[in-house]
């Protein structure tokens, strides 16, 4: 039975927040954990259910791994590049898309065959982006349409380096093929018209990996061994996206946000909303491998702005709760170049404008984006999930500028990313310092 979240509570954000572990980080320090020699271990780990089939699928693999969830600490015995073992059964992954690609990359230089599947919303996606490229490195690879949707078989072994183009500016697909890297003979290398997150390239060089950048090619030789990591995880940006929006757009809100990652590739959020007159604070503390600090927001009434395609790697996650800030800001907004939004767990452009509207916004859909009139207040509606966590998350924060009750039907996938959440909501619209 799926679960539906009632909203009924026009108001304001105020208080203290601080976010979940990343999720992005979170999935990347199992992955080199495992592959590493010696003990790592990681505090502040995202419970996601995405992040929790990262970890249960290097157990299946023989990797030594226990986690402590009041402490959100994962420790991990890392069973090095070539020790992982052909896992019993096939690898079931949820709906997490970053666990599916990311170990292909790894798996395409294992000596054994495994399987990987996921849910419904997983098997549906595309994954020739990232297994195209593992064929060309010399990975035997097997799915539905040439290999582009799951269930996908693996047949693992000696691999060559490619230079890859990453025209879709994907952080998966690039971590994919850096990760097969790792035991490609000769080098391989990855070029990005437009920088996507970093998070792997700086846990490459944090775990001694034969990584370097040359020429703006992203470059990784064949390594004998990684390093064993430890280090608390910064707190997940786009977790904390939803209540820096949510307080921005909202006039008498006031929310700080604590130990959040501000790594710059993630942040294009800050600047976007900067723009439409958001009055934003930013305090960065020394951390590694990721920079983290402190965001002071404060709530006004905003006006609308263009978002365009050099913009969008750096808030890719963040668009569905910038549609709802631009549906209620004064004038018109634009965003275009986000194609991508179509292929993550559901049509993000469709589900965006799909409930905006139905609870009393001004979208038009096109292609790769959006045209939105702003709007002064939302009205009360049942609206769907449709399956995606971020249109959930994003419409919740939307009842807080509606007359009438916002109703969010098929909310079960939250627990995917932020689990803690509605907790969360309650405690910052009640204001609680």
């Amino acid at each position: 039975m799926t679960r539906t979240l009632s909203f009924n509570q026009r108001g304001v954000l105020a208080g203290d927040f601080s976010p979940p572990g990343d999720k992005s980080i979170s999935h990347r320090a199992v992955m080199l954990g495992a592959l590493a020699e010696g003990q790592s271990e990681f505090t502040h780990f995202l419970d996601a259910e995405d992040c929790l089939h990262t970890l249960g699928a290097f157990q299946a693999m023989g990797v030594q791994a226990v986690y402590t969830p009041d402490q959100k600490r994962v420790r991990i015995r890392g069973a090095g590049l070539q020790g992982l073992q052909k896992p019993a059964r096939e690898l079931y992954l949820g709906n997490s898309g970053t666990s599916m690609r990311l170990l292909l990359g790894i798996l395409a230089g294992q000596r054994f065959d495994c399987t990987l599947t996921g849910d419904d919303s997983l098997t549906s996606r595309p994954m020739k982006r990232v297994t195209g490229p593992l064929k060309q490195m010399g990975a035997q690879i097997k799915g539905k349409d040439g290999a582009n949707f799951a269930p996908l078989s693996m047949h693992g072994g000696k691999l060559k380096g490619i230079d890859f183009e990453n025209h879709l500016a994907s952080a998966q697909v690039k971590s994919a093929i850096l990760l097969a890297g790792l035991y490609a003979d000769g080098v391989t290398r990855v070029r990005e018209p437009r920088a996507s997150r970093d998070h792997t390239e700086k846990m490459f060089e944090a775990a001694g990996a034969d990584f370097f950048k040359e020429n703006g090619w992203l470059c990784v030789r064949k390594t004998a061994r990684l390093n064993p990591l430890s280090f608390k995880i910064p707190g997940d940006f786009s977790a904390a996206a939803f209540f820096i929006a949510g307080a921005a757009m909202l006039p008498g809100s006031k929310v700080r946000i604590n130990h959040v990652g501000l790594n710059p590739l993630r942040t294009g959020l800050l600047g976007v909303l900067e723009r439409m007159g958001a009055t934003i604070r930013v305090e960065t503390e020394t951390a590694l491998p990721e920079p983290v600090g402190t965001i002071l927001v404060e709530g006004k009434r905003l006006s609308g702005t263009r978002i365009t395609g050099a913009e969008i790697p750096s808030l890719i996650d963040e668009l569905p709760i910038l549609m709802t800030v631009m549906a209620l800001s004064e004038g018109e907004s634009l965003i275009s170049g986000a194609e991508e939004l179509r292929v993550k767990e559901t049509d993000r452009i469709l589900s965006m404008v799909t409930n905006l509207n139905a609870a009393g916004g001004e979208l038009k859909e096109l292609p790769d984006g959006c045209m939105i009139r702003g709007v002064a207040r939302f009205h009360g509606a049942e609206v769907q999930s449709f399956g995606d966590h971020r249109t959930a998350m994003s419409m919740a924060l939307a009842s807080l500028a509606a007359d009438g009750e916002i109703v969010i039907h098929d909310t079960d996938c939250i627990a995917t990313s932020f689990p803690g959440f509605q907790g969360a909501f309650e405690s910052l619209r009640r204001g609680a310092f």
